[in-house]
């Protein structure tokens, strides 16, 4: 079953579906809601974006930030991101090689929904909700 018609249009609360393409009755990948999770979706990469709203950041800088995160799984998430078109990839002159990392205009998209996520998260966390 795809999209609702605009006839149970009465149905969906337009505050959380506004346009047709959010008003389905299983996920959908057309869907905006399942968009926006999918760019945030993986261990790290909500943490990876956020380091990068400020500046642009080679994978040391990265590295030095998030020391807990291992290289193998830092270059995945920079892959990954780059394949998404949240990060661009810049490989600077001289040697050694270096890159640079900087968000791309949508990866910048991503900032209100990561701060509405950690205080919701915040709320959640003093209510006692557990996952």
């Amino acid at each position: 079953m795809g999209h609702q018609t605009e006839t149970d249009s009465g149905r969906w609360d337009t505050g959380l579906v506004p346009s047709p393409p959010g008003r389905t009755v299983r996920p959908d990948a057309d869907c905006p809601v399942e968009i926006a999770l999918a760019a945030v979706s993986g261990r790290w990469t909500t943490l990876v974006l956020r380091e990068l709203m400020h500046a642009e950041l080679s994978f040391g800088a990265l590295r030095e930030r998030l020391p807990d995160i291992s290289p193998k799984v830092l270059a995945d998430r920079l892959h990954v991101l780059r394949e998404r078109g949240l990060i661009a990839q810049e490989r600077l002159p001289g040697f050694p090689v270096r890159t640079r990392y900087a968000l791309t205009e949508s990866g910048r998209l991503l900032r209100p929904l990561l701060i509405e996520l950690y205080r919701t998260g915040e709320m959640l966390g003093e209510r006692g909700a557990t996952l």
